[in-house]
Parts: C-alpha cells; structure tokens; sequence
C-alpha cells in the first residue's frame, strides 16, 4: 500500500508542475480502486486501496491550496464529488457515494473533504485517470494530453491532461 501512495503523490506533483497549477485550481481524479489493486474497473471496489490513492494525491494538493474533484463511478453518472469552497455557486445534486455505487474513491473524498458537495459536472484546469475511468467530460476545453514519468498507479493505467484556452482566430491560431 505504500508504493501506492507513493506513485500516487508522485503523479499528483508531477501533474501539478506541468499544468501550472496554482491555488484555488481545480484537479480532476477519476480512479478504479479495482484496477489499481489489479481487479476490472467496477467489480472489486477498495476503500483501503483508495484511500492510499486519495492520501497521495490530497497530500500535494491541500497544502498548495489546489482543490481534488473526484469523480464518481458510472453507476452515478460520473458525478463529482468537491469541496463547496471550491465551487460555491454550482448546482448541488443530491446523492452520496458508497463503495459500489460511487466508487471507492469519491467516498473516500465524500468522508475526508470538510464540505463536500456533489456535482452533475465540474469544468477542471487538468486531470488524472487512474484506470480508464474516462475523465475528460469534466475537463476544461482544450484538453492537452501529459505524458508523467509513471503510466501506472498500482496495476491501472495513469493517464493525464492539463487544459489551455481556446484559439480562436488571430495570428496564434494559424500555428497551432
């Protein structure tokens, strides 16, 4: 469980470094507590493997004062679990993760953030998949791909992105 952590805080820093980002941005973490303890995503929720997972990750992010969304599993639409701090005039959605209807992951966010609201979406700065959990309908438009010294949390697949502002027109955008 250690390593886990461990790849975890090492992927949140790096992710953190090469998006930029900064206090009050906000980071997307979908994870298949399943696939990082080497099960299929959605049959073999771990709250013990998530919480290495969410400790990693929280551990880089409060002190820097960057807020963690969690995504929520399918089976909850992918919603998003924050601190209402983080998003104070967004539509609240009533609904409350559990292990195997929300995912391990977002419960343990649900139980650790001092506020935690849940959202139907949220628009992030950038994002980690952690195991194929498809996060990029909670990104920020334009979604940059980052390539992270790790491609592995645990046995799951790591995958990042950070987001840029859209070109639109103009000199930039004939480069591009």
């Amino acid at each position: 469980m250690n390593e886990i952590y461990t790849q975890a805080k090492q992927a949140a820093e790096e992710i953190v470094a090469a998006a930029g980002l900064q206090k009050g941005d906000i980071l997307v973490v979908g994870c298949s507590s399943s696939e990082v303890a080497g099960g299929v995503i959605g049959h073999n929720s771990s709250l013990a493997t998530a919480e290495q997972v969410f400790a990693g990750i929280y551990d880089v992010l409060k002190p820097q004062g960057i807020f963690l969304a969690a995504q929520c599993c399918e089976h909850l639409n992918r919603a998003i679990v924050a601190e209402q701090e983080a998003v104070p005039n967004a539509e609240i959605v009533c609904v409350v993760p559990q292990p195997k209807a929300g995912g391990s992951f977002a419960t343990t966010a649900y139980r650790t953030f001092e506020h935690p609201v849940m959202l139907e979406e949220i628009k992030a700065d950038a994002g980690l998949d952690i195991g194929g959990t498809l996060i990029g309908m909670h990104l920020k438009r334009v979604a940059v791909p980052v390539r992270l010294s790790l491609d592995h949390i645990g046995n799951a697949i790591l995958l990042a992105a950070r987001t840029r502002p859209k070109y639109i027109g103009g000199e930039r955008a004939k480069y591009e």
